[in-house]
C-alpha cells in the first residue's frame, strides 16, 4: 500500500474511529488499520486522532508564561549567584529577588518578578539550558592545562601486545576507599607482565605522584626481568612529569597510555586487580599506617604466592561458531615456568628464580597470607571499635559526601 492509498484509507477510517463509543469497537478500528498498512499502532493512533477538517477543532497549546522577559532577569540572577542548579536557585529566587529589586540591581516590572517568585526548579533549569551550554562552552574553550599537553607526548596503546616478549607491563592503581572517597586512604600499585603473568603490588598512603613513582621504583627492583615499557591509565598518578622524564631518561622505557574511559584497554592489569587485590583483600575502607604496614607485608607473601605456585592460561584464539564464541586456551603454567621458559632470561636470572621457588613451601606462604588478612582484619576492627563487616562484601556508597554533626560543648 503506497502512501496516497494509505491517507486515502485513513480519511475513510477516522469517521469511524471517531464515531465509535466503545473502546472495544476503537481497538477493532486500530488493528484492521496496522493489519492492513503494517505500521504502528501508536502511529495509527496520533494518525486517526488528527485533525483536518473543517469542523474539527485542533488541539490547543498553552500560552507561554515565562517568556523571553522572564527568561533574561532568570538568567541575571542566575548569574549573580554563581550558576547553581534549579534546585538551588528556586529558594533563592523566593527570598532574594524583592530584596535585589530594593538595592537597584535587579530592574524588572512587577509582573516579571511575581513569576519569578512562583518558577519551578525544572522550568528553570529547562529556560537556562541555553545560558549553561554556553557556559560550559566557554569553559572548555581554556587553554589547556600542563597535564593535557603532557599526555599528547605520551602514545596511547590498546591491548594488542606482543606477548613473545618479556618485559612490558601494564600498571594500576586499586583504591581501598571503602564507601566513600573523602580523606587520605590506602591505594595499592599494581602492575603485571604482559608475557608472562607475573603480579606486583605495593600499598602506599594516598595517590601523589611521588608516592606512586617511588612505588614503581620498588617493584621494578625486585622484579627478575628487565623492564622494557610501562602502559597505565590517563589518571594523574601516572601520566605527570615525574614518571615521564624517568622513563625517557633514567629509565630507557617506552612510555604508553590507554584510551581515555576505555577500560578494556588495559584488560590485563584489570584482571590482576581483581584476581590478586580485591578478591584477597576485600572492599573495607584502609587508611591507618598499621594497615599500610600490614598490606605490604601481605603483598610480599602474595606476590611469591601468586607468581610461583599459580597457574595462569593464556587466550590462544577466538572463533565464533554460530552464536557463541568460543575461547581457545594454552596449558595452565605458573608465571614463574612462562619466565623460565622464555628464553628472554639471563642464566643467573633463572638460577635465582629456581633458588628462590626450591626454597619455599607454598603450605606455610598460604597460612602466612591467612594470617596476614587476619590481622589486618583485626586493625580495621580495633580502628571502627570491632565494628562486624564483610571484606568481600562490596560497601554500599553514601548518599551525602559530609555531615552536619552536633559538637559536644567543652567545659
Amino acid at each position: 500500500m503506497d502512501m496516497h492509498s494509505r491517507n486515502e484509507y485513513v480519511t475513510v477510517l477516522k469517521e469511524r474511529y471517531r464515531q465509535a463509543k466503545i473502546r472495544d469497537e476503537k481497538s477493532r478500528i486500530l488493528d484492521e488499520y496496522c493489519a492492513n498498512t503494517g505500521q504502528r499502532r501508536k502511529h495509527a493512533i496520533r494518525r486517526l486522532r488528527a485533525a483536518d477538517g473543517p469542523g474539527d477543532k485542533p488541539r490547543g497549546r498553552r500560552g507561554i508564561v515565562y517568556d523571553g522577559a522572564v527568561r533574561a532577569a532568570l538568567a541575571e540572577v542566575w548569574e549573580v549567584f554563581d550558576h547553581p542548579c534549579g534546585q538551588r536557585l528556586e529558594p533563592v529566587l523566593k527570598t532574594e529577588v524583592a530584596k535585589l529589586r530594593e538595592m537597584g540591581e535587579l530592574k524588572v516590572p512587577d509582573e516579571v518578578a511575581d513569576k519569578l517568585v512562583k518558577i519551578s526548579p525544572a522550568t528553570i533549569d529547562r529556560k537556562l539550558k541555553h545560558q549553561r551550554e554556553t557556559l560550559h562552552l566557554a569553559r572548555s574553550r581554556g587553554g589547556a592545562g600542563p597535564a593535557y599537553l603532557l599526555k599528547q607526548k605520551i602514545q596511547v596503546r590498546l591491548t594488542q601486545w606482543d606477548t613473545s616478549k618479556v618485559g612490558y607491563l601494564e600498571v594500576d592503581t586499586v583504591f581501598h576507599c571503602g564507601s566513600a572517597t573523602m580523606g587520605q586512604y590506602i591505594n595499592t600499585v599494581s602492575a603485571t607482565e604482559i608475557s608472562s603473568g607475573w603480579w606486583e603490588g605495593q600499598a602506599i598512603m594516598g595517590k601523589a605522584q611521588t608516592r606512586v613513582f617511588e612505588a614503581l621504583k620498588g617493584i621494578r627492583a625486585r622484579t627478575p626481568f628487565q623492564w622494557k615499557g610501562i602502559d597505565s591509565d590517563n589518571g594523574q598518578e601516572f601520566i605527570n612529569d615525574i614518571l615521564f622524564r624517568y622513563c625517557n631518561g633514567e629509565g630507557q622505557l617506552l612510555f604508553t597510555r590507554s584510551r581515555a574511559n576505555h577500560k578494556n584497554d588495559n584488560a590485563y592489569i584489570e584482571e590482576k586487580n581483581w584476581t590478586h587485590v580485591r578478591k584477597v583483600v576485600g572492599y573495607l575502607r584502609h587508611d591507618t599506617l598499621d594497615e599500610l604496614a600490614v598490606l605490604n607485608d601481605l603483598y610480599a607473601d602474595l606476590r611469591l604466592y601468586k607468581n610461583l605456585f599459580q597457574p595462569v592460561m593464556k587466550l590462544v584464539r577466538k572463533e565464533k561458531i554460530g552464536g557463541r564464541l568460543k575461547r581457545k586456551y594454552d596449558q595452565p603454567k605458573t608465571p614463574y615456568q612462562r619466565l623460565i621458559e622464555s628464553g628472554q632470561l639471563s642464566d643467573e636470572e633463572k638460577e635465582q628464580l629456581r633458588q628462590l621457588h626450591d626454597r619455599l613451601n607454598p603450605v606455610q606462604l598460604k597460612r602466612s597470607i591467612d594470617a596476614k588478612l587476619e590481622q589486618l582484619y583485626q586493625a580495621y576492627q580495633k580502628k571502627t571499635r570491632n565494628q562486624m563487616a564483610n571484606p568481600q562484601k562490596k560497601q554500599t556508597p553514601r548518599s551525602v559526601t559530609s555531615y552536619m554533626i552536633q559538637q559536644t560543648p567543652l567545659r
